[in-house]
């Protein structure tokens, strides 16, 4: 099959490079919906030229139209919406389920990819998305690629074969909204994945200082064969926050893997260690179990050498690879780094370049005999800024027949354009012959075109103006161009219809709980859901009413989980499944999503943790005027929001012990591992009591409070 190599830009120079470095589609954000808030992204205006210039060269666009949306904003993003799908946008990558479902059924014309943020990890989630019209799925990172090729569902596949890594299940990441009010699931994360931490057990610090949740960067191409041979439509590379020479080198990488040539991958990996890395790793699609790097958060370059003495003013460096004058350099144990705009000798003599013994200027304090990294390489991004650009294939067929206008035909494959002028005459002197002709109307300049072949039909001694010939080849030229730039979909736009669905409000309780004497209390407060992650203490009061089975986060197949009376946190067609609720991970943050979701089963919405007490009560009077019914609400009152769900056992956590993170502010993290996946939760409990003009129900996640905390806790906000 075909594989489409998708190439990420963050800005129109980027766009430039994943187009003339051989991407086959490109994604790129406008200033507000996509999941990069803080990349440069596209303006109205330079999304409109993207689209004309990314179909002029047969190349995909995909906008990302994927955060969370509030209902504040449901009429701006409609309207995004309907701009993008009217300028000939190819798809739309979307993370709100609510305006998944509205916008399939308001342009139906238009393509919608289900983004890895809508927490694309379970085949159950993959189906659901399937039979409502969505037509890719971007899997979830943390799923190998023995589980995708399970995948039997009819949706095509997107994976992510290069770039950074996110620690956390994305969409399942609250840290940086709780920490610091910038949600990662509106575009907004800033990085506390980056940042270091010390990790507790038992009370006492066992890892100090160290990056325990940054992740080495992704780089598939020592097993790229392998994805080749899998049956996933799409390989996705991320770097809309990378520079433009990254982003045109990195596509032409995998291009040329894609394609089967044979080059030194070895030397093209020592380039990209230049421009960018955290080391790398194979990720989860190949279940490497190395894929933390706690030394080192951010770009590490290439190893060049080391410091071999050091004075207040100069640093003499032994290199093993060359070195030139405005280089960035970085010593890897201080950390320190600058650019070289002096470069010396041993005899301190001015050079441009070496790869022998050096001195550079001290500029920063440096006082070890550190390791040197290059971290930028001024003629390795010279060479990429001047790529080779991208060319179209076109045949021309010429016909000049005796007393008939001269006619000229351009074909690119798809499309053939048809010109004709003038009237071809008998040569009086001498007569034009095929050679000049074909040398003439393959004059294409810098045009994005080039011939492959030219027929021609002609008489024989006949006259052809080549002034004619140049306009027709011209006019042939422009208009073949024009009719590539504005190639789009028919647009449409359907009034949406709302049925009306049977709701029920209630004052009820429930409660998440973590062991038996947890469960006991709330039994006995008269709770009316009772969630149990604990399958052996579920099995042992199963028979009460009150008591759900919390299923594992992320599992790759819920139904094998599910048991008599659930709660799970991802989406999935709840009318399949009954007594089975939702929790808080589906991200509900609009009236929308709960219309659709409580059409399709869902009993009571479970508000994310994201909205605020206006945002949840504008939410709650929208649904009312839009739908004509009540919103049955499931709001989390109490405890300690889970800011990440992370695959495996990166920390190396002994489930004996307890543990807990601790970042620069003396925040201290709990953090568990269970059942193949680890947990972090929030450094404080949240406790809010609500004076909504509405019933809804209370919900309490308990950790490790006692009966006698509960009953205070409850008797406080019941």
């Amino acid at each position: 099959m075909k594989h489409e190599l998708l190439a990420p830009a963050g800005d129109m120079e980027s766009l430039y490079q994943a187009i003339h470095n051989g991407a086959d589609a490109i994604y790129v954000g406008l200033k507000q919906f996509g999941a990069r808030h803080y990349a440069k992204n596209f303006s109205n205006e330079e999304m409109k030229h993207a689209i004309y210039l990314c179909h002029l060269y047969g190349v995909r666009l995909y906008a990302t139209m994927n955060t969370l949306i509030k209902d504040g904003e449901v009429s701006s993003f409609l309207k995004t919406i309907e701009f993008l799908h009217k300028e000939g946008i190819d798809a739309v990558i979307m993370q709100d389920f609510g305006m998944i479902c509205l916008v399939r059924e308001m342009f139906p014309n238009l393509e919608i990819h289900a983004s890895t943020q809508a927490n694309n990890s379970s085949i159950e989630t993959i189906q659901l998305l399937s039979d409502l019209g969505v037509k890719r799925v971007v899997l979830s990172r943390e799923m190998s690629l023995d589980e995708i090729n399970q995948i039997s569902v009819n949706i095509e596949k997107e994976i992510f074969i290069h770039g950074a890594l996110c620690i956390s299940y994305s969409g399942n990441c609250y840290m940086s909204s709780v920490l610091g009010g910038r949600s990662g699931n509106r575009g907004e994360c800033v990085g506390n994945c980056r940042l270091k931490y010390d990790l507790e057990q038992n009370g006492k610090i066992i890892l100090k200082d160290q990056y325990l949740l940054s992740t080495k960067e992704l780089n598939t191409s020592s097993k790229f064969q392998d994805l080749l041979n899998s049956d996933i439509q799409s390989f996705k590379i991320e770097g809309r926050m990378k520079s433009p020479e990254y982003v045109g080198f990195i596509t032409r990488f995998y291009r040329r893997l894609i394609d089967g040539e044979n080059f030194s991958i070895a030397e093209e990996m020592e380039k990209l260690r230049v421009l960018f890395n955290r080391d790398f790793t194979t990720g989860n699609l190949f279940c490497d179990k190395r894929m933390m790097n706690p030394t080192f958060s951010n770009h590490i370059g290439l190893p060049i050498g080391k410091v071999v003495r050091v004075t207040k003013k100069y640093i003499m460096i032994r290199l093993n690879k060359e070195i030139n004058q405005e280089d960035g350099i970085r010593f890897l144990e201080s950390g320190k780094g600058f650019i070289v705009n002096y470069l010396y000798d041993e005899s301190k003599n001015l050079i441009s370049s070496s790869s022998g013994t050096v001195i550079v200027d001290n500029k920063v304090g440096l006082t070890t005999l550190d390791h040197v990294y290059k971290t930028i390489d001024k003629k390795l991004i010279k060479s990429l800024k001047n790529f080779s650009p991208r060319k179209i294939a076109v045949q021309f067929f010429i016909t000049a027949k005796k007393n008939q206008k001269l006619r000229i035909a351009v074909y690119d494959g798809v499309h053939k354009v048809e010109e004709e002028k003038g009237i071809v005459e008998i040569a009086v002197t001498s007569s034009i012959s095929k050679d000049r002709i074909k040398k003439q109307v393959e004059k294409l300049g810098n045009t994005p075109f080039f011939s492959t072949n030219v027929e021609i039909d002609m008489d024989r001694d006949v006259f052809v103006s080549i002034k004619e010939l140049n306009e027709l080849r011209r006019t042939v030229i422009e208009k073949l161009t024009q009719i590539r730039g504005d190639e789009r979909k028919l647009f449409l736009k359907r009034k949406v219809s709302f049925p009306k669905i049977n709701t029920n409000t209630h004052n009820d309780l429930t409660a998440s709980v973590t062991n038996c004497s947890q469960l006991k209390t709330c039994l006995q407060l008269g709770f009316q859901r009772i969630y149990v992650n604990d399958l052996a203490l579920y099995h042992q009061y199963k028979d009460r009413k009150e008591v759900y089975y919390q299923l594992d986060r992320n599992l790759f197949q819920i139904d094998e989980a599910l048991q008599e009376k659930n709660i799970v946190g991802e989406n999935i067609l709840f009318s399949n499944y009954s007594n089975t609720y939702g929790s808080y991970f589906l991200n509900i943050t609009n009236s929308y999503s709960a219309y659709y979701l409580l059409k399709n089963g869902l009993p009571v919405i479970p508000v994310s943790i994201e909205l605020n007490e206006y945002e949840i009560q504008r939410m709650v009077q929208n649904f009312q005027k839009k739908f004509s019914c009540s919103l049955p609400l499931e709001i989390m009152v109490y405890g300690r929001v889970c800011n990440m769900v992370i695959k495996n056992n990166p920390l190396s956590l002994n489930s004996q012990f307890r543990y807990r993170l601790i970042d620069y502010k003396k925040r201290c993290f709990p953090i568990l591992y269970k059942n193949g996946k680890t947990y972090i939760l929030n450094h404080i409990t949240s406790c809010t009591s609500y004076s909504f003009p509405f019933p809804y129900t209370k919900q309490f996640n308990f950790y490790d409070e006692t009966s006698e905390e509960i009953i205070c806790i409850v008797k406080k906000l019941k």
